[in-house]
């Protein structure tokens, strides 16, 4: 139990402002009112108030005459507060958290409770199409860094009594808000209670990158196993139709993303957008999905290993070999380009909007053709290597690309070392990886393939048609 609060207005004014630091902090306000001929004291910060709401509140406030006045605080909220969203709080610390969250606090001498008033306008942005997770077709809204409206575009497309929101917190000092979404009836409970302890066990100080570092609180994930174990999706009608599946969507506040538990292989390269066509064209984006993955992971390791053995080439696919002259081995040449395409990435991320296309035109016109022409790179190196970057944006996420990308490294360093029997043992590793990991949730990650079922496998690779 926290200390709790005062009768007395002036003991609970001095302990709050020196808790607050008032004097140093601007945001903080505190406003002094008088209520039915009583003292009473407003705390909120600055930026988080609902202006209009407040001033409704105060002006029935100035009105109330002594006679009106409840023998408590409790009967005050439930019979005189003319507002839906109101909290009693008792204790020092919950009013001191509650007042940091945005709520505005009311303290009237003689109580010796803490009227909360919820009337939180938070800074944000509007909920438009999200930059990442492009809707090729279907709802153009996006989740937006505020959790309270996350929920509500979640409530707006299940519209169920079985729908919980169960709201949690971690971080000492950041005191975060973690949403738990999931169908009562849909949900495993034991993955939930799972969650939720490591959650209510979480130590930190603060999650400073959100998501991620909940992420790395709640699964200690072995780190040489780069497969991502959360999906992650900006989306409103992914979440809502991963939380009808029976999965738990893990919302938090400051993050315009949610995460998607349990997460299997197939669940992070499916998308909503395969939803949104007919089946055939649905199945069909599916499997060029999957397809172009597996490509982006062989393709390179495959050029050489077939370089360095030209015997092993059939004549109707001679074309491939490299006619010019070679001065960087080709190994290395797959290496500095897997390097040079990071490095372009992360210059294109941070990179002034109007300069971003000249410069890429820069890039794209000297990396190109002037490293071929001074025998830094062949040409053919160069198209493999432009189609295996282009091909990591098919699917959405960046955990799974830059998986395949260190397993292709991989795969390219122990060919080079090996040969045929190093191409053997990447794709092993590579397997060992895929088949040996788990989801959060303790399952096989690559089920329904492991173990084998059959009508879901079916699912998974094709777009069927929806059924009552």
């Amino acid at each position: 139990m926290g200390i709790r609060l005062s009768e007395h207005l002036d003991e609970n004014v001095s302990n709050l402002n020196e808790i607050l630091n008032l004097d140093s902090n601007f945001d903080i306000i505190r406003k002094g009112i008088t209520i039915a001929g009583r003292d009473a004291c407003i705390y909120f910060i600055d930026g988080f108030l609902e202006e209009a709401i407040m001033e409704k509140l105060l002006e029935f406030f100035y009105k109330l005459k002594p006679e009106e006045m409840p023998m408590t605080a409790k009967q005050m909220i439930d019979h005189v507060v003319p507002y839906v969203e109101v909290t009693a709080i008792e204790e020092e610390d919950l009013l001191i958290q509650s007042l940091l969250s945005g709520i505005t606090c009311l303290l009237i001498d003689g109580y010796d409770t803490c009227i909360g008033l919820d009337c939180r306008s938070y800074p944000m942005r509007g909920v438009d199409e999200p930059s990442k997770d492009k809707a090729l077709r279907g709802s153009k809204d996006g989740f937006v860094e505020t959790v309270v409206f996350n929920t509500a575009l979640i409530r707006r497309r299940i519209r169920s009594p079985k729908l919980s929101m169960e709201i949690l917190t971690a971080g000492r000092t950041s005191r975060t808000d973690i949403v738990l979404c999931y169908m009562q009836d849909r949900v495993d409970r034991k993955l939930l209670r799972e969650i939720r302890g490591r959650i209510n066990a979480i130590k930190v100080d603060a999650l400073t990158m959100n998501q991620e570092s909940l992420a790395e609180c709640i699964y200690d994930r072995k780190w040489f196993n780069p497969f991502p174990k959360f999906k992650f999706t900006e989306r409103p009608d992914a979440a809502s139709a991963a939380i009808l599946e029976g999965n738990i969507v893990v919302l938090v506040d400051n993050s315009p993303q949610a995460m998607i538990v349990p997460t299997s292989i197939f669940d992070i390269v499916e998308e909503a957008d395969d939803y949104y066509f007919p089946p055939v064209t649905g199945s069909y984006l599916r499997l060029t999905r999957f397809l172009i993955a597996l490509i982006t992971l062989l393709l390179t390791p495959v050029f050489l290993l077939l370089f360095q053995n030209p015997q092993w080439v059939p004549p109707w696919l001679s074309f491939i070999e490299i006619k010019d002259t070679i001065n960087v081995p080709i190994v290395w040449q797959f290496l500095m380009l897997e390097l040079a395409i990071d490095g372009l990435r992360l210059a294109a991320i941070n990179t002034p909007s109007m300069l971003s296309t000249p410069l890429s035109v820069v890039a794209g016109i000297v990396l190109g053709q002037f490293t071929v022409d001074s025998g830094w790179f062949n040409a053919e190196i160069m198209m493999y290597m432009a189609f295996v970057a282009i091909a990591n944006y098919t699917q959405s996420s960046y955990e799974l690309s830059y998986a395949l990308k260190f397993m292709r490294l991989i795969m390219l360093v122990l060919t080079s070392l090996f040969d045929l029997w190093g191409f053997l043992i990447g794709l092993l590793i590579t397997v060992v990886a895929i088949v040996g990991n788990k989801t959060i949730a303790g399952k096989s990650y690559i089920y329904p393939l492991l173990p084998l079922n059959l009508t879901q496998l079916k699912k998974r690779f094709l777009r069927l048609r929806l059924k009552e």
